[in-house]
């Protein structure tokens, strides 16, 4: 019997007994591509690392293809915001793309010539290949983020997770990337975490609204209100490239 890329049965997650996540349940199926919104402290990126195996839920299950997340390690890539990036740290594009390999390792460190080629390709993939050399701190906000899509990839996962790929970056970017994803997710299941649906909404197949509870969605059409629940607030129904599609009205809360 198939079992689920991603399962989570009665998430619940509090800090400092605030209550963060609250019965959660959704299941992703292999090679979806799912968009997880909601407003700034609805705990996206919590979600996320709990997927990971980086937190651990107060209660409920995390299963990632029927194993845990610290089996699934291996399966899962992980492409976290780029905000806690030291951009004076000496380190090169294809020395980061490398760094996805260390759980491949073991006790070996040293970076095999399979390793290397492997960074290559995937460097190539996200267009990125000619600025090997260059220090990761010297890339504009856009080029950064495809290295560290690159590392992600380098672990050769089943699972891409992305907190917010796209923010601080251009719509032409926004546009080459999901581009990307798409073509990625022919192999492989995606899940973003996003703020922006005006052009991620052409791409995905589903999405999950979230604020503490999640209400999900077999595509990427929801409804006015469900995204009330959600946000509380009001949306606006605009077209991208001639697919209709619905974004938030400008608003009070601050989107993470």
């Amino acid at each position: 019997m198939p079992v689920s890329a991603i399962e989570l049965n009665n998430i619940s997650f509090f800090y400092n007994s605030h209550s963060i996540l609250t019965e959660v349940n959704l299941k992703v199926e292999e090679q979806d591509f799912l968009a997880i919104i909601g407003p700034n402290g609805s705990g996206k990126t919590t979600l996320l690392k709990i997927i990971l195996g980086i937190l651990s839920q107060a209660q409920g299950t995390v299963r990632i293809f029927g194993k845990t997340p610290m089996e699934a390690a291996g399966l899962l890539g992980y492409v976290p915001q780029d905000t806690g990036l030291n951009k004076d740290f000496p380190i090169s594009v294809q020395d980061v793309a490398l760094m996805g390999r260390l759980g491949r390792r073991g006790r070996e460190r040293r970076y095999t010539s399979e390793d290397r080629a492997l960074a290559r390709r995937v460097l190539e993939q996200v267009g990125m290949w000619e600025y090997r050399d260059r220090p990761i701190g010297k890339l504009s906000g856009g080029q950064r983020q495809r290295v560290l899509i690159a590392r992600a990839l380098t672990v050769e996962p089943k699972i891409l997770l992305m907190d917010e790929p796209t923010a601080g970056v251009d719509t032409q970017f926004q546009t080459d990337l999901y581009d990307l994803l798409k073509e990625l997710n022919a192999t492989i299941t995606i899940v973003v975490v996003s703020h922006d649906m005006s052009v991620l909404s052409g791409y995905i197949n589903s999405v999950a609204c979230l604020n503490r509870t999640l209400y999900y969605h077999e595509s990427g059409e929801i409804t006015d209100e469900v995204l009330h629940a959600a946000y509380q607030c009001p949306v606006d129904l605009i077209a991208h490239g001639g697919v209709p599609h619905r974004v938030l009205r400008k608003h009070d809360h601050e989107d993470s």
